[in-house]
């Protein structure tokens, strides 16, 4: 059965992302083409190009469009301009796949993903509308957030997608020297900061971007 939408992906990007001044044609177009109602529960395909976050179960949420677009399109002077680098040679660690909307929308637009989730049930999910979805440049790992994938590091750029009450250092140290991570930090149930953390000479320069809600990233013992 085809879902009805109450607003489609166009009406979401002209709206919700043109209008919030997000301005990348490949972050645009790649918003306007992955399929995010899919991402989503059946029960809640008419409403998956709403200006919100969405339960995807276990707890979870699909971030709102516009966060997932301002957060992609912070990663685009690492591939052009200041590292003069391709897409595909960008390597990119996610922290929380999730139902993997945000890791979807990176493998569109080329950037070699790496990404982990703490739910079996999730990530194997996730695992299976990727591959269905033939991206092929996109990792899905079943594990812990905090310990990182360090068999694949250093990665050019780390996008953590559940908010932790401090910096993960595992995750500062798989980090490449001149890459960036973007990243919510906070306490649980409260506002969090948005951060955009530079790594240059070993050295950590963080820079507030914005007020967010995220779920907790959740510290296994």
């Amino acid at each position: 059965m085809v879902p009805v939408f109450n607003i489609d992906s166009n009406q979401m990007v002209d709206e919700q992302l043109k209008r919030r001044n997000i301005k990348s044609k490949a972050v645009l177009d790649a918003m306007k083409n992955v399929p995010r109602h899919l991402f989503v529960p059946e029960d809640k395909q008419a409403h998956a190009y709403g200006d919100y976050p969405l339960s995807i179960g276990f707890g979870q949420t699909i971030s709102q469009p516009y966060i997932v677009a301002y957060m992609t399109e912070l990663l685009e002077h690492v591939s052009n301009g200041e590292s003069g680098l391709q897409a595909s040679s960008i390597k990119i660690l996610e922290i929380g796949t999730g139902s993997g909307y945000q890791a979807s929308v990176l493998g569109y637009l080329g950037y070699d993903v790496y990404t982990i989730e703490l739910l079996e049930d999730l990530a194997n999910k996730a695992r299976k509308i990727l591959s269905d979805l033939n991206f092929d440049n996109v990792k899905v790992k079943h594990g812990n957030g905090y310990l990182g994938w360090p068999e694949a590091a250093p990665f050019d750029v780390i996008i953590v997608t559940a908010a932790p009450e401090k910096l993960p250092e595992k995750l500062i140290e798989q980090l490449k020297d001149g890459g960036k991570m973007i990243i919510p930090v906070g306490e649980v149930h409260s506002t969090q900061s948005l951060k955009l953390i530079f790594k240059k000479d070993k050295k950590i320069i963080e820079k507030d971007l914005l007020p967010v809600r995220f779920v907790p990233m959740v510290e296994v013992q």
